[in-house]
């Protein structure tokens, strides 16, 4: 018999009744029931019941053992008793009755327990993150997530793509992102820097003739961490492909996730047609870029309606420029009461409050009521209705002022009225391509013009456009995938030639030098006959965490920082020794209080 185990833990039914067996596993729980002692044994695989009586050789040593101590068991396979035969197990039908035991690894007392699961400080989970694995719903979303990636590349294999591992150590590149930079022992002062996405690598491949290039990449980015994001490190499907358009990207990625969410979805609906929303569109209706489409709600602007009317608060705001008025529409949400908690909410964003509009009937007719109908009159508030297709029973939120102060908070507001009126449907994944990114922004505070996204993207009407518009009217073949209120790609078409790459980052305040000094290995190569190119990352961890129902990007991540980017179960990061900084020729000046 093999040393440690002729079955797992998840390999005994009822045709192995009779047979002695040897399973090696973890104590799961002990349950005694006077003179019969069981034991819940656990591996990776399964759950298998062990039982000794007063009769088994092997009761003293069990009766000693904690949760959690990892045990070999020799055994005799016994059917169990058709009433307590547990159709929840794939080994429900058998028990293992004991004839020996030895202890493989002893257990101290647990900082936290396994069996169970209950809510525990992340503090001591992240420290104890080996025995946080060990808990079946952590322990299934790490081998969800194993199998999406094994699905993603053969799925990618299937589409002709070839996978290629990028370097880590490389240069810095401008990303929207801080670099974890790297110093260098061979040239003093002089830094490396983890790639944030492997972008400049994965166009050089198509340079260098590589039809279709996929890896689950490594990315490393110093950022403030988010439920959604990690602070240090995260994968992503990186794809890159030559001599294709927009829509030849789109038709290459949407089998390969509309596959993924269908085989690990739990049967839960995908919608096969991705709509295109132009960002401003976006931002317009859903005030977000990343609208959760399980939500009908679409907000409108309503200014016209409120242009000298009786509510001075937004009557005064539309003369001045660039502001507008717009509605959350609201069906079934036509109560006083939630009115108010609605406007509650806002105030807790930061927002003065959100003015609102319910229909009701009253005496056998519909009636607009709440502060803002008896301020603007019947006529505009019927206009508002109809054009809102709202009815009794119905409301409406509004808010006003530049959009860019209040976009945010009214997605927010849509996303809360959505889920507590019961309209968002969340047994469902809603995808849509979010398209035509503005190519650059201004800094609210210096003015200073600056790429939006991607610096690398074409820019839609090439040189011409960059030469002759203004920056912040040219949009860029940028584009991203949403997902339920998540963005889950992010890609382009490329900036392939070094004349449209040159005046592009010139806008951008970057001069010609800069750009060849930065990223010098792209220009060289765009000088040699670079093929019409794009693609896009999608990241892997979010994509898992969807298909979890998760709601924290660190539970199905292996080993996360804890949100002050901490490992806390290795203890980085960690100060250096005095060789190591003399080694790097650097040295540590201590921050003043």
């Amino acid at each position: 018999m093999h040393a440690y185990r002729s079955h797992t833990c998840a390999g005994l039914n009822s045709a192995n009744v009779g047979e002695t067996v040897r399973l090696s596993g973890w104590v799961h729980r002990v349950r005694d029931h006077g003179g019969i002692l069981f034991i819940d044994l656990r591996d990776h695989y399964g759950i298998t019941q062990v039982l000794a009586d007063a009769d088994s050789p092997a009761l003293p040593a069990l009766e000693k053992l904690r949760a959690e101590t990892c045990i070999r068991i020799d055994g005799r396979v016994k059917a169990r008793d058709a009433a307590l035969v547990n159709p929840k197990l794939p080994t429900g039908e058998i028990e293992v009755y004991a004839l020996s035991v030895e202890v493989l690894g002893p257990s101290d007392d647990l900082p936290l327990p396994v069996f169970g699961e209950p809510e525990y400080p992340e503090e001591t989970r992240l420290t104890y993150r080996f025995l946080d694995l060990r808990r079946e719903t952590l322990h299934n979303n790490m081998i969800l997530r194993s199998n999406v990636v094994r699905s993603i590349r053969n799925r990618m294999w299937d589409q002709g793509f070839n996978e290629f591992q990028t370097p880590i150590i490389t240069a810095s590149s401008p990303e929207g992102a801080r670099d974890f930079l790297v110093p260098s022992r061979l040239h003093p002062g002089k830094f490396y820097a983890l790639p944030q996405a492997p972008q400049q690598f994965k166009q050089l491949l198509m340079v260098s003739g590589f039809d279709k290039y996929f890896q689950i990449a490594p990315c490393f980015r110093d950022e403030d961490p988010r439920a959604d994001r990690s602070p240090t490190d995260f994968y992503q499907l990186d794809m890159e492909m030559s001599f294709v358009t927009q829509e030849d990207v789109f038709a290459t990625v949407q089998p390969v996730i509309t596959g993924i969410f269908e085989e690990f979805g739990k049967g839960r609906p995908v919608n096969k047609d991705w709509p295109l929303i132009a960002y401003k569109d976006a931002l317009k209706w859903y005030g977000s870029d990343k609208p959760d489409l399980r939500n009908p709600i679409k907000m409108q602007e309503v200014s016209e309606h409120f242009k000298d009317s009786g509510f001075a608060i937004f009557a005064n705001l539309l003369k001045q420029d660039g502001t507008e008025i717009r509605a959350i529409p609201a069906p079934k949400g036509g109560s006083r009461k939630f009115c108010d908690r609605m406007n509650a909410y806002a105030q807790s964003q930061g927002l003065p409050g959100m003015g609102y509009i319910f229909w009701r009937e009253e005496n056998g007719a519909m009636e607009a009521a709440g502060p803002l109908a008896k301020n603007i009159g019947p006529e505009r508030t019927e206009a508002i209705r109809q054009q809102l297709g709202l009815g009794v029973g119905d409301a409406a939120f509004f808010l006003g002022g530049k959009p860019e102060a209040f976009e945010a908070v009214a997605g927010k507001a849509r996303n809360v009225i959505g889920f507590e009126l019961g309209l968002t449907d969340l047994n469902r994944f809603e995808f849509a391509w979010i398209v035509d990114f503005p190519m650059y922004e201004k800094d609210a505070e210096t003015g200073k013009i600056d790429f939006s996204h991607n610096p690398f993207s074409m820019p839609q009407g090439g040189l011409d456009a960059l030469n002759t518009k203004d920056p912040l009217d040219i949009y860029a073949y940028q584009y991203d995938l949403a997902c339920n209120g998540y963005e889950l790609i992010s890609g382009g078409i490329r900036n392939h030639t070094p004349e449209v790459m040159f005046r592009a980052f010139e806008i951008a305040g970057y001069g010609k030098e800069e750009v060849e000094k930065r990223f010098g290995g792209m220009v060289k190569a765009f000088r040699y006959g670079a093929p019409p190119h794009g693609g896009c990352a999608a990241g892997i961890d979010r994509i898992v965490m969807l298909l979890a129902d998760e709601q924290n990007i660190r539970q199905v991540i292996l080993f996360p920082m804890n949100q002050r980017a901490e490992d806390l179960l290795m203890n980085a990061p960690s100060e250096p020794t005095n060789a190591q900084l003399r080694e790097l020729n650097l040295r540590v000046i201590p921050k003043e209080a």
